[in-house]
């Protein structure tokens, strides 16, 4: 019986704590109404719009917020196709929009791809037009995603029927599931959540204590302006010290501000420095952090640094600034990065740029991958000029390409000359001049450029001369070359034998081509003779040399492509049959 009565207590103990922590439970709701959370609370729509699939991250490729797409996914950048894998790969599309001060630039998608909509439905778009039904319906209704609010998850809800009761708690692990949730969430259901909660909010770590704080921080957020961000790069901007890099102004000038050191200040002063003269500056920027103004006064050369900079890319070891001249609207680029530039030489590329620039240009060989297609282009006249627009003309009359270009240094300190032609559908042969050419040779009447293509490893070739090509045809580019190289004695400048440079066999030699087909190559050894010629057919122009057995002069008995030439320079390739490699064998005449 005691036990009995002992049981029934401990019973009646046990029900009064469940019934007492079921009480407390509704009214904690009953009296912090603030906190119970509907179907159609405004808090509930906030969270839906936080937790939405975010599709603003990749809009340079698709141009609305309300979708991303997945990758890969393969697009046109400029007339240069490319493949996104990751995120990563959007500044691929950044590099070449900015290569062009004034071009339009455009990017074209390789359709069908697939994109993930605000709700996570996954969906196939075959088209342009496809694609634009689904901006135009974001642009009109569904662009309300909060896309710089970060939940920290996980995130515990209590939920409770009609009459405040708890029947549940779930628990959400993500944007997905939270999105879920809620809106699924049935019209007569009450949920609350287990604060705190942490957030990240523009990259800025923040925590809600109740309904009303959590509120307070969505509802207020402005993703359009990054305050965290804009702090850290005028933080980066004025901590240490800054060595100008890379200044451009039509030609290379970085070296005017070689030894010099700069330091920006809280406080909008500057200075530059070299240890021996002080140079004082100011500095200022809008609230959206787009631009910088630069003041180093009116002396040569800081006052080329006057202007309102555009930034292109900025990072607490690198930023870059570029700006579009008021005079002949050439663009001008300055990088900033934290220690000195290696000091090496601009020549080559400025003498690059002013031999590109002066004169007309006409292609006298296009080699795609073999193929020689330079009858595409030998009608026209291309005119490069120094604000980085260039223009093919129809040498009959009517037709005119439209372009831009310019040249830069690749991490291998080898000049890349860029270019980018107006076109008109896919016949059009301009759009295969679109590319990133490696500089192989130039002087003032001879630029020779290669490309090794992104899809089958082949080999492109395109070169210019100063006088127009005759080779359509099978007339006169044979004996233009034979011409040439009868005149005069020669030496080897280059050989690469499958990339490996051997030009040191052949320092000693002189070269001299005797109209007839016979070759005399002598050194301080004596005399060797041998054979050469200049043949043609449909697919090209090849020089053919034959010094026998003799060592090393036996590496240039071959059949060589004709790259190009002028009076002073011959570029020849040799692509082995078996595929093993590429030789290289270029002649400069001796003056």
């Amino acid at each position: 019986m005691k036990n009995f009565s002992r049981i029934y207590l401990l019973l009646l103990l046990v029900v009064g704590l469940l019934f007492s922590c079921q009480k407390e439970e509704s009214v904690f709701i009953d009296e912090n109404e603030d906190e119970a959370i509907t179907a159609n609370s405004v808090l509930t729509g906030l969270l839906i719009r936080g937790s939405e699939h975010a599709g603003d991250y990749d809009d340079i490729i698709d141009g609305n917020s309300c979708a991303s797409v997945v990758l890969p996914a393969t697009v046109i950048v400029n007339g240069q196709e490319i493949t996104i894998t990751s995120e990563d790969d959007f500044g691929l599309i950044d590099t070449i929009f900015n290569q062009f001060p004034n071009d339009d630039d455009t990017l074209e998608i390789v359709f069908p791809i697939n994109i993930i909509l605000e709700n996570f439905t996954q969906v196939t778009i075959n088209s342009q037009a496809e694609l634009d039904t689904i901006i135009a319906t974001c642009e009109g209704e569904l662009d309300d995603a909060i896309g710089c609010v970060d939940f920290v998850y996980p995130i515990t809800f209590y939920i409770y029927d009609s009459v405040q009761q708890q029947t549940g708690i779930i628990s959400v692990n993500s944007d997905f599931e939270m999105y879920q949730f809620l809106s699924n969430l049935d019209i007569d259901k009450l949920i609350s959540i287990d604060y705190p909660i942490s957030l990240i909010v523009n990259e800025e770590d923040m925590e809600a204590n109740n309904n009303q704080e959590l509120l307070n921080i969505i509802s207020n957020v402005d993703c359009d302006n990054d305050p965290v961000a804009n702090a850290r790069l005028i933080e980066d901007l004025t901590t240490g010290v800054w060595y100008i890099t890379y200044y451009f102004d039509e030609y290379d000038e970085t070296d005017l501000f070689t030894g010099y050191e700069f330091t920006f200040n809280i406080d909008s002063t500057a200075q530059a420095t070299n240890g021996t003269n002080v140079v004082p500056g100011v500095w200022g920027t809008n609230s959206s952090l787009s631009y910088v103004d630069l003041d180093f006064g009116s002396d040569v050369p800081f006052n080329e640094l006057y202007a309102s900079w555009d930034i292109i890319e900025a990072t607490s070891e690198i930023i870059r600034f570029k700006d579009v001249s008021g005079g002949n609207g050439s663009i001008d680029y300055l990088t900033f990065e934290r220690t000195p530039n290696n000091g090496g030489s601009n020549d080559d590329l400025n003498s690059f740029i002013k031999h590109l620039t002066i004169d007309d240009w006409y292609v006298n060989l296009y080699k795609d991958d073999g193929v020689d297609e330079t009858c595409n282009y030998v009608d026209y006249s291309f005119d490069f000029t120094t604000n980085g627009r260039v223009t093919a003309t129809n040498i009959s009359g009517g037709d005119i390409k439209n372009g831009f270009w310019t040249v830069e240094v690749d991490s291998n300190d080898e000049l890349d000359l860029v270019l980018n032609f107006d076109y008109s559908g896919s016949d059009d042969p301009f759009q295969d001049l679109n590319d990133d050419w490696d500089v192989i040779n130039f002087d003032g009447l001879f630029i020779d450029l290669e490309d090794l293509s992104g899809g089958n490893g082949g080999t492109d070739h395109l070169s210019f001369g100063r006088n127009p090509c005759t080779c359509c045809g099978g007339t006169g580019i044979a004996q233009l070359l034979r011409d040439i190289m009868a005149d005069g004695c020669w030496s080897v400048q280059t050989y690469l034998e499958d990339g490996t440079d051997e030009t040191y066999y052949y320092t000693n030699y002189i070269f001299t081509f005797i109209a007839g087909g016979t070759v005399t190559a002598d050194d301080f050894s004596g005399t060797i003779n041998g054979t050469w010629s200049v043949t043609e057919d449909s697919n090209g122009v090849y020089f053919v040399i034959d010094f026998g057995a003799n060592f090393p002069l036996d590496k240039f008995n071959d059949d060589w492509d004709v790259l190009g030439f002028s009076e002073t320079n011959v570029s020849l390739e040799d692509v082995s049959g078996g595929g093993s490699g590429t030789d290289n064998l270029v002649f400069d005449k001796i003056l």
